[in-house]
């Protein structure tokens, strides 16, 4: 992602108001902070993962993660939620990180107020949506290995549904509102600025609005996740890559249509496995 330089006194920013030493220094501090809550999060995942491994055997010769078996009621919804709230935090800070600093650049050049705590104010709305989009997850999760515990002629469709959810995900990459989405998280600076007006509830609205986007352009990559393993360490750090370099990378938009094709072509082998 490429942020604009501006030189003193263009577009309407006072030369006084571009980064001074102390901006800087408060950058690093926030760089520090955010590799500090990574590594929080990335460790905490790592133990959950880990605590979870293996799982149950089902007929249809696969494996139900331990995920899917925390209980039943709102503790083990819960529990849940919270693992995937910080799963969505080592998964997706790294790539979302350069827009909350993006937001946090703008404030500060158009002389706005607080604006470390109005870049944490978006961020908490951003993973608050991700948060949400587990919540969602959780429900349908359960709701499809319940059936599966309960009939084995469901348990025996598992492998089946598995390579149709990688089929529906690298369709969806190949769409026009996967691109249109991705253009939005590969250049925010509008958006970030047109909320700058509201102040707080704008800093919060900058964070929702910026999670669904970010949601409608990944939903595809967690749903390759969830149907190939939720808690699989190699599975999630392959999508928070995948999610970074679309993102990130020059070619974000191509790779998205390579990495669609790639997951049509394994979907459409594990449906044919699943017929045989």
């Amino acid at each position: 992602m490429s942020f604009p330089h501006s030189a003193p006194g263009s577009v309407g920013i006072p030369a006084e108001k571009l980064p001074q030493p102390q901006t800087r220094t408060a950058t690093l501090r926030i760089y520090l902070a955010a590799i500090a809550l990574f590594s929080a999060a990335a460790a905490l995942t790592i133990y959950y993962a880990r605590d979870m491994s293996g799982g149950m055997r089902m007929p249809g010769n696969w494996t139900m993660s331990m995920m899917w078996m925390m209980g039943r009621g709102p503790t083990a919804a819960l529990a849940f939620i919270a693992v995937w709230a910080i799963m969505m935090v080592a998964m997706m800070l790294p790539s979302t990180l350069p827009m909350l600093l993006l937001y946090r650049r703008v404030i500060v050049f158009r002389g706005g107020r607080a604006p470390g705590a109005k870049m944490f104010l978006a961020g908490a709305g951003y993973f608050a949506v991700w948060t949400l989009f587990g919540a969602a997850a959780y429900f349908a999760g359960t709701a499809v290995t319940r059936a599966a515990m309960i009939s084995a002629r469901i348990s025996h469709l598992i492998p089946l549904a598995t390579g149709t959810a990688l089929v529906v995900a690298a369709a969806y990459q190949l769409t026009p509102v996967k691109s249109t989405c991705l253009r939005h998280c590969r250049d925010p600076l509008s958006f970030a600025a047109e909320h700058l007006s509201a102040g707080w509830r704008g800093a919060l609205q900058l964070g929702l609005h910026h999670g669904v986007f970010c949601a409608a352009c990944c939903w595809g990559l967690m749903l390759i996740q969830l149907a190939l393993g939720v808690m699989s360490l190699p599975v999630m750090a392959g999508v928070a890559v995948l999610i970074a370099l679309e993102k990130l990378a020059p070619r974000g938009e191509l790779l998205a249509k390579v990495i669609g094709a790639a997951a049509m072509v394994a979907g459409i082998v594990l449906v044919a496995r699943a017929l045989r």
